[in-house]
């Protein structure tokens, strides 16, 4: 998978189906959202949270990806020796802000976050060890904060392929339009206002 220069991945460990679900969703729309090409995972195999991100992608845009990887070492070994950056968030790493720089432009980078405790491997693999601060956080705050500096805040303005939502920036109140086909038919787009008597489309929820 490691082929598109300055691309980025997030690899997710050891999801546990059950206690884990809802913050690797988090991860997961965290990752798409602020500019990731995909999430990878390992530990337990949840279709269910598959079929989630697919259906986001599917109404909102993507181009992203996830999918299941029952060997994870294996697979950020064969990342390396394909040519690909490994940056893992760790509260005991470097600081972000000094060594944001150290993230190469023109290699793909594979983000890694964990679930349960790291194995030490991780840490030795890693091409860099990063901190978002040295304090007990969320790997769901981290990979955010980390994605935001790479791509330096371009990623929030980012227009997502082949989506059938849009949000409309309002001051107060919630408007999405449905896209009914590619951008140049957007303007036949069918709206949907909140109003006193109007619908309204919810932005996704994990």
């Amino acid at each position: 998978m490691a082929n598109g220069q300055g691309e980025v991945y997030v690899l997710r460990l050891s999801h546990r189906k059950e206690r884990d679900k809802r913050v690797t969703t988090h991860v997961a729309l965290t990752a798409r959202a602020f500019g990731a090409r995909g999430m990878i995972y390992s530990g337990d195999r949840d279709e269910k949270l598959e079929e989630k991100i697919r259906d986001v992608v599917e109404r909102w845009g993507g181009p992203f990806e996830i999918r299941y990887e029952p060997n994870w070492l294996a697979f950020l070994k064969r990342w390396r020796e394909q040519g690909g950056f490994v940056c893992h968030l760790t509260m005991y790493g470097l600081h972000v802000d000094d060594c944001i720089d150290r993230v190469p432009r023109d290699r793909p980078v594979l983000v890694v976050v964990g679930s349960e405790k790291v194995p030490r491997v991780v840490y030795e693999l890693a091409d860099l060890n990063m901190a978002i601060g040295h304090q007990p956080h969320s790997e769901v705050a981290a990979l955010a904060i980390f994605l935001d500096r790479y791509f330096g805040g371009a990623e929030l303005r980012r227009e997502f392929e082949n989506a059938r939502l849009k949000i409309i920036p309002c001051e107060r109140g919630k408007k999405v339009i449905r896209l009914l086909g590619s951008r140049e038919q957007e303007d036949q787009a069918h709206q949907e206002q909140e109003g006193p008597e109007g619908r309204e489309e919810e932005p996704e929820r994990a």
